[in-house]
């Protein structure tokens, strides 16, 4: 499989670097028959995008999509697959290659700068090139499309920490998400996240986050034992996500301080004759396979790496350098990886609902 491809049945494959002219997704496997409007993907890609607030990098782009390929132009605007790769441009408008100069040979710590040197031998040091957060966008507008594939799911995500600042979990309504800059589904928490990010972006630092991702409507029997499980996937793809360090499902890590008998999600039979969850400490798969609760994701986004304080580091030609990092960027960069959280479980479900469907001939 190529390094710059995803999924089975589903594939995406993303290209484009931070500082070129375009990036975008070329999505194949998408099912013929389904309509959507560029508007469809385009509210996706404005919850992605920089420089809405003072919390997130001021880089300008509107990000606007282009549909190239695959699709049949309908007489009200809209567009229907018919089965053959989808092509998707956004252009890059807003670069500044020369913020850049500086650290042409230098490896900014806590970046892929000597790593990709080390493997490529040569690398894109304008923006990170496709080690950039910016590539990102390609997979928030192939998530569009993923959704289109899975009837009746409803996918949706919410920032959940910021450094040591968490939300209170009794508070969560996902009415608010959208009504704050965090995506944070906990309106007190709000004035915190802000008087203490204003602190770090005025310090020139930076601060991680913690995001959840949950999607409701899967049905049961979604993945596969071993080598096919559903949340091998979601944690694959999420951990794909540019600075992520950190995933669990349902649970997670917090299943190590707890017995057997709290973990356990028992079970009964519902009011409408159908198996009943009593929990969901799982998040909605065991086995590898989906049981038809909420499925519930949570990934940790490191603190960005590029910012304004020195800090110690070498160069291409071996020598000894302090690095610090100019141009523009996120003080947070887990606010804005919400809808790409989104977005890549929303393709692990399109491929695995495909999969399922051309083994068992389920229509879910």
């Amino acid at each position: 499989m190529s390094h710059n491809t995803f999924g089975h049945l589903f594939r995406v494959t993303t290209w484009g670097e931070s500082h070129g002219p375009a990036l975008g997704a070329v999505v194949d496997g998408c099912p013929p028959g389904l309509r959507f409007t560029l508007a469809d993907i385009q509210d996706y890609l404005d919850k992605r995008k920089p420089g809405q607030n003072r919390f997130v990098t001021q880089r300008r782009e509107d990000d606007l999509v282009k549909v190239l390929s695959g699709v049949m132009p309908q007489d009200d605007g809209s567009y229907v697959t018919t089965g053959t790769p989808i092509s998707l441009m956004i252009e890059n408008t807003d670069q500044r290659s020369k913020d850049y100069g500086e650290i042409a040979r230098q490896y900014r710590p806590g970046h892929a700068d000597y790593t990709y040197d080390v493997k490529y031998g040569v690398r894109d040091y304008r923006g990170g090139g496709r080690s950039s957060a910016r590539e990102t966008a390609a997979r928030v507008a192939a998530g569009a499309l993923a959704r289109l594939v899975l009837p009746g799911v409803t996918i949706r995500g919410a920032l959940t920490q910021i450094g040591i600042h968490r939300i209170n979990r009794e508070n969560w309504d996902w009415a608010e998400v959208n009504n704050n800059p965090f995506f944070a589904p906990d309106k007190d928490i709000v004035p915190v996240w802000e008087d203490y990010l204003d602190g770090i972006r005025k310090a020139g630092s930076s601060v991680g986050a913690v995001i959840e991702v949950v999607a409701e409507g899967v049905p049961a029997g979604l993945g596969a034992p071993l080598y096919g499980k559903l949340d091998q996937d979601i944690a694959s793809l999420l951990m794909s996500i540019n600075a992520v360090k950190g995933v669990e499902i349902g649970n997670g890590f917090g299943a190590a301080e707890i017995t057997g008998e709290e973990n356990a999600d028992e079970m009964r039979i519902g009011p409408d004759g159908q198996p009943q969850f009593l929990s969901n400490h799982a998040g909605g798969i065991l086995g590898g396979i989906s049981t038809g609760m909420r499925i519930v994701a949570r990934f940790a986004i490191k603190p960005t790496s590029s910012i304004l304080t020195e800090r110690r580091s070498i160069n291409a030609d071996g020598e000894e350098v302090n690095v610090r990092t100019k141009g523009r960027h996120d003080p947070c960069v887990g606010i804005r990886a919400v809808p790409v959280g989104e977005a890549m479980l929303a393709c692990v479900l399109a491929d695995h609902y495909l999969r399922d469907r051309g083994q068992t001939g389920r229509l879910a």
